[in-house]
């Protein structure tokens, strides 16, 4: 007697059933999707108990002729492909003719359908896969798919189901990612005879922000970049509003929604400058690419994609966002910002190699606002059109904070917070460009070191060099600052040798000059940026503005935080209740 047998239809739709719809947001999922596909242009849903008792699921699609209703309960049935050319440019949301076999294998389901031109609706019914005749049924237009009591013939996998709650979440959120995909078609979502979501057919804008809400909309940059075939379109959080979850990470290739490896790791780059690495971006994002140079036939679930040029998708993906991600000022205030609305940098090349010692600020301040200083104007009472962004100083609170008032009132700026990315991108720049410029220190700091400091210096003498700086051994334990980066100069010298000979010691020589070298710059630049409690002129404070105006990132320091808010005089009004 043979070893081998060839399994029955039934258990090879509920083994396909655990792959496919091993919980109701699966099967969720893939009823929408089809109602997708026929081109509804209105889609309701109906839980009871999470999905778990009743999963509905009605649209106005085209819907199914009463002779195929039989075929779409038959595994690998299909209207969306005939051929393997189909499969490989394929544009449909589904394609397998998997779905509705696998969930009538572990349900009692009920199909009934009707077309336009059909004088009445015809349904079909199947309990546990068992099909039952066509009949027919009441329906307007379009396709209801109703599945009760879902695993009620496995009960093994019934098990696996969490809680009420949880399940109805799971589907929540597979509701979610559908509408946001698809912001021309309206939907609805009633839960235990309770209305959670009506969402009429709108814009992109507003059903991102009707989805998600209005602090992510206001805290977010609108992005729309084009080039050889790829567009990303979307919006993405700015750091203010990151998570301690991936839970606000929706990204789409042609409409569908996945959870790709190499997407994620161009977003992680592209976030990595401006991003503490125990926080999350928030972001929706739309990649459109030619169907035939992707490959959605990777997973069961079909949330999973392959790239036929990985390497230039990565690259389209960062460079989009990192170019959003750094306009030069971004207000990241999300209660009082609108969303994507960058202020106009202008043109400070006067600034090119500026710095903030107190040596020469008068000389300095006359060159930004030699206008000013003729006409014996006082900079915080100008009334001039031409007024910069984050405006002029006011003054310094407690040597950490600098206020400064431009024409939509007052402006909070963390003054080390924001030297430190003016620094930071100063050096990543001179390095990018070559071997930064040195500054030779008149007298050598020599200070004392452990013998594992002495050895990094000895051992890695050449990439300190290429960093800007000359660090020499003076004796068994003792270590001499010679030179460090010029843009480093006014910092403790001792201090930040060791702060780069711990990171090289940490991250390994290789990963500074590759994939963590941003890592060990901005520890340079904190290293370099002017401390709080530290006492700033007038003149060093509007300096530092004007950097700020031309540097990109400017609105948050290298670990997320943000670098000033904006306070407008209507919220200082309603403080004070004047007009009241």
């Amino acid at each position: 007697m043979s070893a081998i047998r060839i399994l029955p239809d039934l258990l090879i739709n509920q083994i396909a059933a655990g792959e496919v719809v091993d919980r109701p947001a699966s099967a969720l999922k893939e009823l929408l999707e089809n109602s997708l596909d026929a081109g509804a242009g209105e889609i309701s849903v109906l839980l009871e108990q999470g999905g778990m008792k009743l999963l509905r699921v009605l649209d106005n699609g085209s819907g199914i002729a009463k002779e195929d209703l039989t075929l779409a309960l038959a595994r690998h049935a299909t209207s969306k492909i005939a051929s393997l050319d189909d499969l490989e440019r394929v544009v449909s949301l589904g394609f397998r003719g998997e779905a509705l076999a696998s969930i009538a294998a572990v349900s009692k389901l009920a199909l009934a359908s009707r077309r336009a031109q059909d004088k009445h609706a015809w349904k079909i019914e199947s309990s546990g896969g068992a099909t039952r005749f066509v009949a027919p049924a009441a329906l307007s237009r379009g396709t209801s798919v109703e599945a009760r009591d879902l695993y009620f013939n496995t009960p093994a996998r019934r098990k696996f189901l969490k809680s009420e709650a949880t399940e109805f979440a799971h589907c929540e959120e597979v509701f979610k990612r559908t509408v946001l995909s698809r912001p021309d078609v309206s939907f609805s979502l009633q839960h235990n005879s309770r209305a959670q979501w009506r969402l009429p057919a709108q814009d992109a804008s507003d059903r991102i922000r009707a989805v998600l809400g209005d602090d992510f909309a206001a805290a977010s940059v609108a992005i729309d970049e084009y080039s050889a075939g790829l567009r990303l379109w979307g919006m993405a959080g700015l750091p203010a509003y990151s998570r301690g979850a991936r839970d606000t990470q929706y990204f789409y290739v042609n409409r569908r929604f996945v959870r790709d490896k190499l997407l994620a790791h161009a977003i992680r780059e592209a976030y990595h400058d401006i991003l503490h690495h125990e926080r999350h971006p928030a972001f929706v994002l739309f990649l459109e690419i030619d169907p035939a140079v992707v490959d959605v036939n990777v997973h069961p679930t079909k949330i999973e994609v392959r790239f036929r040029d990985a390497r230039a998708v990565h690259q389209f993906v960062y460079h989009s966002l990192n170019k959003a991600l750094s306009a030069p000022v971004v207000d990241h205030n999300a209660a009082r910002a609108a969303p994507a609305n960058p202020f106009v940098a202008r043109d400070h090349s006067v600034q090119s190699g500026m710095n903030f010692e107190a040596a020469q600020p008068k000389a300095l301040y006359e060159t930004l606002f030699a206008d000013m200083a003729r006409s014996q104007a006082s900079p915080i009472n100008n009334a001039r059109q031409d007024i910069p962004a984050l405006g002029f100083a006011l003054g310094q609170l407690q040597g950490t904070y600098i206020l400064a008032q431009n024409d939509k009132g007052l402006v909070i700026v963390d003054m080390h917070a924001a030297h430190e990315r003016v620094v930071y991108e100063k050096v990543k720049n001179a390095l990018n460009a070559g071997t930064p410029a040195t500054q030779p220190l008149l007298i050598p700091a020599t200070f004392n070191a452990d013998t594992l400091d002495v050895a990094t210096a000895e051992e890695h003498s050449a990439l300190l060099r290429e960093l800007g700086f000359e660090i020499a051994p003076v004796g068994p334990n003792a270590l001499a600052v010679r030179a460090v980066p010029a843009m480093l100069k006014n910092a403790d010298a001792a201090d930040l040798a060791r702060a780069v000979l711990r990171d090289i010691r940490e991250i390994g020589a290789s990963s500074v000059l590759n994939e963590r070298r941003n890592d060990l710059l901005a520890t340079l630049a904190c290293h370099g940026a002017v401390r709080a409690k530290r006492i700033l002129g007038v003149e060093e404070m509007n300096a530092l503005l004007r950097e700020m105006e031309t540097t990109e990132r400017a609105s948050q320091c290298n670990h997320g935080r943000p670098t000033w808010f904006q306070i407008t005089m209507e919220e200082l009004d309603k403080m004070f209740m004047r007009g009241k």
